[in-house]
């Protein structure tokens, strides 16, 4: 007698569902995820646990993968990815995601979410949600054959490499294609065969053949939407089909005995021989997303949506010890089952009770008993064929709100857990909601969580709103603050009034440095990202969701900054601007730094942190100034100054863009503070660029618009130290200020320039007697003298001249 599959291992990594995987050998899985991630599975010996690597780490959701068999020049194989990014990847199996890829296969236009391979390795099959297929050569890694669909935007969902000369695919449209390569000339193929079915076609295999093969005679499978197992001849002809899933089939494989297996969205895997379901696994999580077979032990693996990468075996050798087995069946028990997953109504007074499973047998493996437990709560038993009894697999909750019942999805409680269709052919995602929640930010965050356009973003508040009769939150902002600068970005304080003789100090308004053309950065970016993609680059190159999250960033940055103002995609483009300035060529990064210096004006750029490179500060300096390809990381901002500052190879301009990023964050009250938390470090830094430990640091020296982000930089800090007044806590940086002030003032001609500096000192000279002590012992009146005499500008002669009436009084 064949025994049934049990739970050999669990293996927890991914932070989000797992959509693929694949099974190439007995110790060795590979598992793709929403996690953005391709891991590779490998356990030492047959007794061993899984360890886990990092393939692949890229920019949005994978949910595609398979895997090339050992070759003559890959002896180990190729990993194939796919996912959000219309870019499919082939890696060696043992390389890790900072290692770029063999290949990058450009030719989608949307998400890839299906791959296969041919038997014989010699091409690559790949299916679009642009409603293409496309058939690889694996020798030149070019573009063999695109296999014709005649479909409007609906999507390639499914394909299998049949045979050498054989392609099968299934589709949103309902249809499966048979296509034959053999014979083909041009790049387009036309279907041979086109198969309706009743639904969307998500999942296909290849059945065995010979002895071993299906009893029904059936070449190949197909499932979908519609919940059925349908069974074809290649002469186009339904020679059966299997029913016994509740909800949508995501996944097929075969097993070598000619048996079937199958996941979906009603919680299961289950195993066909036959024309019946000999065993049903339920899994702890809503969706089984994937299964796939192991061809040298038939052990099976499944992906869900709780994160997890589950194998089983019918090994009793391979199978997991005890505990782990009941910790499994434990969590599926306290699962959480939403009521129109098994009925749209239900009656729980009418339901039988516990005494019924007594009495009674199942009429099949998985069929589904709902009974009414003893606390008034509804439990789903399931039938097992294998074990002869009724197990339970689960609480049944009520969804819809009204009862009062919380929802569990991903561990937490919810009044709510909707289905969303975003689109037509793909399936619903789950939108968790509570009561207490602002539509606005439960839609922001269902977008963000499902690599959605933020275009989506008042459709799915709105459906919330409907679906819940509550009221949103409302939301209200204020007019965007001014900028302190002109129209031609310089400063002019007493712009209100004029009187025939300005006082200039104090001036207690920082300085911002916000204006400019992202548009042309924007641009450029794209320009270098195509670059990058076209060299193989794709651990470090955008995505079009990525360039798209951008544009929305440029476009909302292009608008006056205010201080109840909320830039939408921040947490969307944080990490996309961090592997540009920290990861891309030291050439490259200078308009992610523009960007950036503009983000630091609105609110929450002062909490842009990482774990490796630290604060927006850290980040910007350190991407401005290390040269190498990846910044280091290592040490406080003021030892990375002192060993990577190198004045003859650093670019003025991102140098520049760094000092604009520090006078920008001067604008808020958090971006102050954290300012003020690293003045030191700061200001030596700006005594390094301007020379202080000699002309060897020096940058930007004839650079006037580096000269005015210096300059600001020190007027912003002038003014900081004016308004907190902590003299004796800032006395050693107000006399680092005043040194960079004089060396500015010595070398610099542009009157702007001069300006910004005499303002930072008049400022430092505002405080008290303190600083105007430190200034007299640091000679600054005879210099300021030498500045009213040959000052050619009025406006230079009445600052420093306030300043000197300082120094004397």
């Amino acid at each position: 007698m064949v025994q049934d599959y049990k739970l050999s291992a669990q293996l927890k990594g991914h932070e989000s569902d797992v959509r693929a995987v694949s099974f190439p050998a007995a110790n060795v899985v590979l598992s793709a995820s929403r996690d953005h991630t391709v891991r590779l599975w490998r356990k030492a010996t047959s007794q061993s646990p899984f360890d886990d690597t990092i393939v692949s780490q890229g920019h949005a959701y994978i949910n595609s993968l398979t895997f090339i068999p050992p070759s003559g020049e890959y002896s180990d194989g190729l990993v194939v990815s796919g996912g959000a990014e219309p870019i499919i990847e082939v890696k060696k199996p043992n390389a890790t995601h900072d290692i770029n890829a063999e290949r990058l296969l450009v030719g989608h236009g949307h998400n890839v979410c299906t791959l296969d391979v041919s038997p014989d390795g010699k091409w690559l099959v790949s299916g679009s949600w642009d409603g293409k297929a496309i058939v690889w050569n694996t020798a030149t890694w070019e573009m063999a054959h695109v296999l014709n669909h005649n479909m409007d935007n609906r999507g390639v969902w499914t394909v299998i490499a049949y045979d050498a000369d054989t392609v099968i695919t299934g589709s949103a449209d309902n249809n499966v294609r048979i296509f034959r390569l053999k014979g083909a000339t041009g790049l387009e193929i036309e279907p041979s065969r086109t198969l309706r079915t009743g639904d969307v076609v998500r999942a296909l295999c290849k059945l065995p053949s010979g002895l071993k093969g299906h009893p029904s005679g059936a070449d190949f499978a197909s499932a979908g939407n519609d919940s059925v197992i349908r069974l074809w001849k290649l002469s186009g002809k339904e020679v059966g089909n299997l029913q016994g899933h509740d909800s949508f089939i995501y996944s097929l494989a075969a097993l070598s005995t000619g048996e079937i297996v199958s996941s979906g969205e009603d919680r299961t895997l289950r195993i066909w021989r036959g024309s019946e379901c000999i065993q049903t696994i339920t899994h702890p999580a809503i969706s089984v997303w994937t299964v796939a077979v192991c061809p040298e032990n038939g052990d099976i693996v499944s992906g869900a949506s709780d994160n997890m990468v589950r194998v089983f075996t019918r090994s009793a050798d391979r199978t997991a010890d005890a505990q782990t087995i009941a910790q499994f069946e434990e969590s599926v028990r306290n699962s959480a089952i939403p009521q129109q997953q098994v009925a749209s109504n239900i009656n729980k007074e009418k339901l039988d009770t516990k005494d019924w499973l007594q009495i009674n047998t199942g009429a099949k493996d998985g069929q589904i008993k709902m009974i009414r437990e003893e606390d008034g709560t509804i439990g789903a038993y399931q039938w097992s064929m294998g074990q002869q009894e009724w197990i339970h697999v689960g609480t049944v909750v009520d969804s819809a709100g009204s009862s009062g019942k919380k929802v569990s999805y991903n561990g937490k409680e919810y009044d709510y857990v909707f289905d969303v269709d975003i689109e037509d052919g793909k399936p619903p995602l789950k939108l968790p909601y509570n009561l207490s929640m602002n539509p606005y930010d439960a839609a922001t965050k269902f977008l963000g969580d499902n690599e959605l356009p933020i275009s989506y973003l008042d459709n799915v508040a709105n459906f919330i709103t409907q679906n819940t009769q509550g009221a949103t939150l409302g939301q209200t902002t204020e007019a965007p603050s001014s900028d302190p600068y002109s129209t031609d970005s310089r400063y002019i304080p007493g712009q209100d009034s004029q009187p025939a003789k300005p006082k200039y100090l104090p001036h207690t308004e920082f300085l911002s440095l916000t204006n400019g053309k992202l548009e042309p950065a924007l641009a450029r970016l794209k320009t270098v990202n195509t670059k990058h993609i076209q060299a193989g680059n794709k651990h470090i190159a955008m995505n079009p969701d990525n360039v798209e999250v951008l544009e929305g960033l440029v476009k909302q940055l292009l608008q006056p900054a205010s201080a109840a103002g909320k830039l939408t995609n921040l947490d969307a483009s944080k990490p996309i601007l961090l592997t540009i300035i920290t990861r891309w060529p030291y050439a490259d990064r200078l308009p992610a730094l523009d960007i950036l210096r503009c983000l630091a004006a609105w609110p929450a750029a002062a909490s842009i942190t990482d774990d490796r490179y630290g604060d927006i500060i850290d980040i910007a300096v350190r991407g401005a100034l290390d040269v190498e390809d990846t910044v280091t990381a290592e040490g406080s901002l003021s030892d990375f100054v002192t060993n990577k500052l190198d004045a003859a190879k650093a670019n003025a301009n991102s140098v520049m863009m760094a000092l604009r990023t520090i006078v920008n964050l001067f604008k808020l009250d958090d971006g102050r503070e954290l300012v003020a938390s690293k003045g030191g470090e700061i200001l030596s830094l700006m005594g390094h660029v301007v020379g202080l430990d000699g002309d060897k640091g020096v940058i930007g020296a004839e650079n006037n618009n580096f000269q005015i982000a210096l300059t600001s930089a020190a007027f912003n800090f002038a003014c900081l130290f004016y308004r907190e007044r902590k003299v004796d806590a800032n006395l050693d940086e107000i006399a680092l200020l005043i040194m960079i002030v004089e060396a500015t003032v010595r070398k610099q001609k542009d009157p702007e320039v001069l300006f910004r500096a005499l303002m930072a000192l008049g400022m430092v000279l505002s405080i008290g007697q303190q600083p105007v002590a430190e200034a007299k012992k640091q000679g600054v009146d005879a210099w300021l003298r030498e500045v009213i005499g040959q000052a050619q500008e009025q406006r230079l002669k009445d600052v420093a001249q306030e300043c000197l009436a300082y120094i004397r009084a």
